[in-house]
């Protein structure tokens, strides 16, 4: 994949990825402003409904106290009658229908000594007594024949005509009253039970499925009233309604509601989507960051392999060219008479022909523990012999560097259970590696020791080193550390993870430390056999 392709690519998953983030929090945010629309009309229509249940409410509790105030009346002071008649003709039955409504008016006088309010509703006052007018009506239907009525020489009609109607203000009369005298009480009067008008609002939320805690408030124009709930604060934001109507709908008193738990109330609703929302935003979110994670290393072992390529055809390319030399040398007639130079020869064959077949075991011995395909028969062995044996392998390589290899054997028990070839394997490339990564002259120091049940092996030179960064990685099949040049350093990065791989078979554990121009200690853990 070419870099503009994956930056295209990654730019159009990231587009993708903010969009899809943008639309389903853009989704959200609405649906929680649609609720709290919805919540504050229903909280208006019920602050609405309240208030008029609590003016009903105050409206048949003056209205008892009257009718009880007239009930205790025996006297009538003055009365007068007013007839409403209404008329209707059946010319089949020759016969006239007359409905009468006769409205008494009966003005009762009262001692102000009595305990009642000196202007209770249409009480006319003087210094010593109360006015109340009392209205009653009395309802009548009489058929008569088409002749005339009340055997008078009157027809129906010119009989209304005669007597009259009684006017249409009367039927307000006594709610005008109220209305214009029950503003001049204090509003613990006109609230009266406070329970009563407090579980007015409860039961009217209720039915509006606001099953939620509220703070309440009587505000008398920007004033709080002594009616309020115990908690009640005066928060910027509150939800408000006209209380105690005149007849031109104004008033000075608002009846207040305050929500503390609102926003949760409101998000329980899409909490469910929110939840939804953010695990399949979290899914894409893992399986973006995991695609950019996979080209990434996509990208990083297409050029490690190409690296491995390059660096295992330069392997390949000098046992090659030595043996192909090598057999010219033979082939020409003065040398093959020469025994010594053609043994010297094909020894030289012989370790090219073995040095490309233990590169080719590598990587297949790689490729099968990738799989867990390798076969790795156990038995015991001492450590000890394990470790000398690998030391042969590279003395004659050390040495050659003027180097040397120090075996220092502090372990009292040596004894374990594993692979003597592989593990022989694993101590040679790691003595490779501090051979090969030198600039000096290589100085290696294997130490043993004993922690519990555990043999402890430190494998030390005075190699060039490693940052951190590259100790992370040098376990990671065909990772090499590069010094300059790519082929500047034999290898193809399959040692240390054929070394990582083995170990982890022996249930085992390695790890290194290292500093730059200061050279690498690599320990080995392994069971002791029991």
């Amino acid at each position: 994949m070419s870099k503009r392709v994956f930056i295209f690519l990654l730019f159009m998953m990231s587009i993708s990825l903010v969009g899809i983030i943008f639309i389903q929090s853009y989704f959200i945010i609405q649906n929680y402003e649609n609720n709290n629309t919805q919540f504050t009309s229903n909280v208006n229509y019920v602050l609405n409904q309240s208030s008029s249940m609590a003016e009903r409410v105050e409206f048949r509790r003056y209205v008892r106290k009257f009718r009880d105030l007239i009930n205790s009346q025996s006297e009538v002071d003055t009365a007068s009658i007013r007839n409403l008649y209404i008329v209707n003709e059946d010319p089949i039955n020759r016969e006239t229908i007359v409905y009468k409504n006769g409205v008494i008016e009966e003005n009762i006088l009262i001692p102000q000594n009595r305990g009642y309010y000196d202007d209770f509703f249409n009480m006319i006052t003087d210094k010593d007594n109360i006015t109340i007018t009392r209205l009653s009506n009395e309802r009548e239907e009489k058929i008569y024949s088409s002749q005339k009525l009340d055997n008078n020489s009157l027809s129906p009609e010119e009989y209304l005509m005669k007597v009259g109607r009684i006017s249409k203000s009367k039927e307000i009369l006594f709610e005008t009253a109220y209305n214009d005298l029950a503003k001049r009480n204090s509003i613990d009067e006109r609230i009266g039970d406070l329970d009563e008008f407090e579980n007015i609002l409860i039961s009217n939320f209720k039915k509006m499925n606001i099953d939620l805690d509220f703070e309440y408030a009587i505000f008398n124009k920007d004033s709080i009233t002594n009616i309020k709930s115990l908690n009640f604060e005066n928060p910027n934001s509150l939800y408000k309604s006209v209380i105690f109507k005149d007849e031109n709908n104004l008033s000075d008193y608002t009846l207040r509601v305050a929500f503390p738990d609102k926003t949760p109330f409101l998000l329980s609703s899409v909490i469910s989507l929110i939840i939804t929302s953010v695990i399949f935003t979290s899914i894409i979110i893992i399986a973006y960051i995991t695609t950019i994670l996979l080209l990434l290393r996509q990208r990083q072992i297409s050029r490690i392999k190409t690296d491995f390529i390059n660096n295992m055809t330069h392997e390949f390319k000098t046992p090659i060219a030595t043996i192909n030399l090598a057999l010219s040398a033979i082939k020409n007639p003065k040398t093959i008479i020469d025994k010594k130079k053609v043994k010297k020869y094909l020894k030289m064959i012989y370790d090219e022909n073995n040095r490309m077949h233990d590169q080719v075991e590598n990587v297949l011995m790689i490729s099968h523990l990738e799989k867990n395909e390798l076969n790795i028969e156990k038995s015991r062995h001492d450590l000890n012999d394990i470790i000398n044996l690998a030391i042969s392998h590279l003395s004659l390589i050390v040495e050659s560097k003027n180097g040397k290899i120090s075996f220092d054997n502090q372990a009292e028990s040596t004894q374990i259970v594993g692979n003597e070839t592989h593990l022989i394997n694993v101590f040679v490339n790691i003595l490779d590696n501090a051979a090969k990564y030198n600039n000096n002259r290589p100085q290696i120091l294997i130490k043993t020791k004993n922690i519990n049940d555990k043999v402890i092996v430190d494998i030390e030179d005075n190699g060039i080193g490693m940052t951190k960064s590259v100790q992370s990685k040098i376990f990671d099949k065909f990772y090499r550390k590069q010094t300059g040049d790519v082929h500047d350093v034999k290898g193809h990065g399959l040692g240390l993870a054929y070394v990582k791989k083995i170990i982890d078979f022996h249930n085992g554990n390695i790890n290194v430390e290292s500093a730059l121009g200061k050279g690498s200690v690599f320990s080995i853990q392994l069971g002791l056999f029991k």
